[in-house]
């Protein structure tokens, strides 16, 4: 119960669509979504394969919660070795996608080869085929998921789809689905481009079975409870969203700023939540239009906003002017203070361009920093960036790289690089704010210490998403610890990645762990699958995931020395605020933390610890 125990393989290269029975052995070791998938990936491809080679796969998965009456229960994330990284990748997406692809029947869906041309997988209740997609080639996220919705006369089907960034290779293109729902970094959506598939389209209404149904009902009414009674999940979120930390970190002494030459963002009030809420000089409405929640979620975080008309970004596009998808934490930081623009509509308008085209807001704007700041340091000009002048605090040039990034021309172009190529190709790598290529969000790590050594080892590269020590070191969930100091770093960043896997693998959103531990994970897990789900079971799922995707990362040619951050970060003291002349303090931390997770001095997992987790 609660799996739907069933795969559905796409050949695309032969066109075909079978279904199989998914792994119950795996399922039991790797739980769902993030973990099983992984473990198919890792089994069935070649780590050193290059990302965009037909032999590449990409997997779709749902976790067993996923489909289910669980808060925030709809979760699915896509599976890939990750275009902008080479390293392996897994990007979550909430929405009602999930949801659907799990009532249709299916656990997973594997993607193998290439189409000869464009094609769309459209899905009925365990039934498949794969369609021309000819007629949606070259058209954005939006009007691919009217068009086929449209096509079918069905307005309920749930759509995933890559836009022209990820036809064009944009190496940090996502899948977005329901409009503004995205599994967005690493470039999964690239790598779906590169396979000739414009979209996944599923309508499925067969439910998902529980184990024990009676005690299923119980445990996530109470869990719901917790969510309802919790600061951030039951209040914070819901009225904020995950843009009540922009003053937060900004105050702190945090946000990274201008590249992360500053943690500072003097503008940092004028693109926060609060910002959001107030009425515009232009029209005299708020930017925040309402809030918004995904299949199954009591919390609501998603933002839905509107541009105002009369800017200069808007004029003559009226799509602008519907609602949409609105600035979360992490995109108003990489669009706003990593770039230093303090327009709230000139970042709206630039968050709508990526929702609409699928690409990653938080790469886009980091590499658009990056860029900022060669050229105000003289290594590129308006030569290179036809006619674009690129200096801190533009609106139009971030505005104008948003839509020819999206389209993949001009320096737009050499924006979809990503910015370690970018960096590289002018011969300054050292400006990249990166790990394993993929470009930090929104937390600079001298002021958050544990933040440094989550990056440094994250297995998909730079991500807040695999270790949110935030929560402890900042918000004092679920203890208080001191943001400035090294020491315990290791264990408490171990600790966030084991559980993060576990969620991630569960089919549940991670915002829950503002207000749940595992101890309210593991009765719903129980309640809904066979196999004795104990939180002691379930941290060990968690650490074996962790060692599977490190596994893979070390065959795949990454070592101990892309364990590691910008010189930038480790050398250069912050400027200001309370951790004005720290460093981040990697170098105490890391070996710690290769001691805690049972690996070598070299960061490779030992044998015995493998064998512990039967890796």
């Amino acid at each position: 119960m609660a799996w739907a125990r069933n795969v559905l393989r796409v050949n695309l290269t032969k066109g075909t669509c079978k279904n199989e029975p998914l792994n119950m052995e795996w399922a039991h070791k790797y739980l769902g979504q993030r973990g099983l998938a992984t473990k198919y990936l890792v089994e069935e491809t070649d780590p050193k394969v290059d990302p965009l080679s037909p032999n590449n796969k990409m997997i779709m998965a749902t976790g067993p919660l996923t489909g289910t009456c669980a808060s925030t229960a709809g979760r699915y994330s896509v599976v890939t070795k990750g275009a902008l990284t080479g390293a392996i990748a897994c990007s979550n997406s909430g929405g009602f996608f999930g949801n659907e692809m799990k009532n249709a029947g299916y656990d997973m869906i594997i993607f193998e080869g290439k189409a000869k041309s464009p094609v769309y997988l459209y899905i009925e209740n365990e039934k498949a085929e794969l369609l021309d997609a000819g007629a949606f080639w070259g058209k954005s996220v939006w009007d691919t998921e009217e068009g086929i919705k449209a096509k079918h006369q069905d307005p309920l089907i749930r759509v995933a789809s890559i836009g022209v960034a990820g036809e064009k290779g944009v190496k940090y293109a996502a899948v977005v689905n329901d409009m503004d729902r995205a599994a967005g970094r690493s470039g999964v959506g690239t790598v779906m481009g590169s396979k000739n598939l414009k979209a996944v389209a599923i309508r499925g209404t067969l439910g998902v079975p529980v184990r024990d149904f009676k005690r299923f009902m119980k445990v996530t009414a109470d869990a719901k409870k917790v969510l309802a009674d919790n600061a951030v999940t039951g209040q914070g979120l819901p009225k904020f969203g995950t843009q009540v930390l922009m003053n937060v970190i900004n105050e702190v002494g945090a946000l990274p700023t201008r590249n992360h030459r500053d943690i500072q963002f003097e503008g940092a009030k004028n693109i926060s939540a609060e910002a959001m809420a107030e009425p515009r000089k232009g029209d005299g409405k708020p930017n925040l239009v309402t809030n918004a929640a995904c299949f199954g979620c009591t919390i609501g975080c998603g933002r839905v906003s509107t541009v105002e008309r009369s800017h200069y970004t808007v004029v003559d596009r009226p799509q602008y002017q519907v609602a949409s998808g609105g600035l979360e934490y992490e995109a108003a930081w990489a669009l706003g203070a990593a770039t230093g623009v303090d327009d709230l509509n000139a970042l709206t308008f630039a968050n709508f361009i990526c929702n609409e085209q699928g690409f990653d807001p938080i790469s886009f704007g980091a590499t658009v920093g990056a860029a900022m700041e060669l050229f105000e340091t003289g290594v590129i000009t308006t030569k290179e960036t036809g006619g674009i002048e690129l200096k801190f605090g533009s609106a139009k040039a971030l505005t104008d790289l948003a839509e020819l990034t999206g389209k993949g021309e001009g320096f737009g172009a050499e924006i979809g690089l990503g910015s370690k190529r970018l960096c590289e190709k002018y011969g300054k790598p050292e400006l990249s704010m990166s790990v394993k290529g993929q470009e930090f969000p929104a937390y600079d790590s001298r002021g958050i210490q544990g933040m440094g050594l989550t990056y440094a080892t994250s297995n998909r590269g730079a991500c807040h998403l695999r270790s949110y020590t935030v929560s402890s070191e900042i918000l004092g969930v679920p203890v208080k610890t001191d943001p400035h100091v090294t020491e315990g770093k290791a264990e408490l960043v171990k600790a966030f990645q084991d559980a993060t896997s576990v969620v991630d693998s569960s089919g549940l959103c991670v915002f829950t762990t503002f207000g749940w531990t595992l101890e309210d994970i593991a009765p719903q897990i129980d309640a809904a699958c066979e196999g004795g789900w104990t939180v002691e079971k379930l941290l060990e799922v968690g650490e074996r995931v962790w060692n599977l995707e490190r596994k893979y990362n070390l065959a795949a040619g990454f070592s101990k020395k892309d364990d590691t951050l910008p010189a930038r970060i480790l050398k250069d003291a912050a400027k200001t605020g309370p951790a004005k002349g720290m460093v981040n303090g990697l170098k105490d931390m890391l070996p710690k933390y290769y001691e805690v997770r049972g690996w070598t001095s070299e960061g490779v997992p030992t044998n015995q610890t493998l064998e512990r987790l039967g890796v």
